[in-house]
């Protein structure tokens, strides 16, 4: 053998042993180091314990490696507050804006006659037409009204004593920024967290008229 072939073949040994890799317990300091699946963990090969791998049969369990801690669930704030008051009835607040939309919000289901307009007062605002009962059809609240930008859409309401829920479609508002005139047939304004369903809605969540006014929940379909 030649000078030069002895020296090339001293060279590959010394390159392939400085670049061996490490097997089961073996000696690392980076994860190149381990062969296969292992990781280097406090200077040694060992199982990856987030792969659940039992390659190193023999050696000491380890601990995985905690989950990165959850973020905070968003929260909500509700900025709206009242812009003034009214002497309707008794003093009332009267808002602009309604609480927040999620995908559960609050409310309050009021009754309202989307039909002859006596009771409801005008005509609804998304058509400018009065509309059947037998209809399942809702007035919202100023600020979930949103100037109109609801019209036509359907929610869906839940009501929080019997878990049913029923479809309705937005037609009107129920105005929180004035009452007590002929348009609003002499009624107080709205309250801001108000869903004003006709009868139909009702009946369809299996609720008593009578109340006039229950604890629900809405979203948007």
């Amino acid at each position: 053998m030649s000078n030069l072939a002895f020296l090339s073949l001293i060279v590959t040994i010394f390159i392939s042993t400085s670049n061996a890799i490490s097997q089961c317990n073996g000696p690392c300091k980076t994860l190149d180091d381990c062969d296969g699946q292992l990781i280097c963990m406090n200077g040694k090969c060992s199982d990856d314990p987030n792969l659940g791998t039992n390659i190193c049969k023999n050696s000491p369990p380890s601990v995985p490696f905690p989950p990165p801690p959850r973020p905070p669930p968003p929260t909500t704030t509700n900025t709206c507050r009242p812009f003034g008051t009214v002497n309707c009835n008794g003093i009332h607040p009267i808002y602009r804006c309604s609480p927040p939309v999620t995908s559960s919000t609050p409310a309050q289901l009021t009754l309202n006659d989307f039909d002859s307009g006596i009771n409801g007062g005008d005509l609804s605002s998304c058509d400018g037409k009065y509309h059947n009962n037998n209809e399942r059809i809702v007035a919202l609240s100023t600020g979930w009204f949103a100037g109109g930008s609801r019209c036509g859409k359907m929610i869906r309401i839940r009501t929080n004593s019997n878990w049913r829920t029923v479809m309705a479609k937005v037609v009107d508002e129920c105005d929180s920024t004035m009452g007590c005139d002929a348009k609003h047939a002499f009624q107080s304004p709205c309250k801001n967290n108000i869903v004003d369903g006709s009868i139909a809605v009702w009946r369809a969540l299996g609720l008593d008229t009578n109340l006039g006014n229950v604890t629900v929940t809405w979203s948007m379909v």
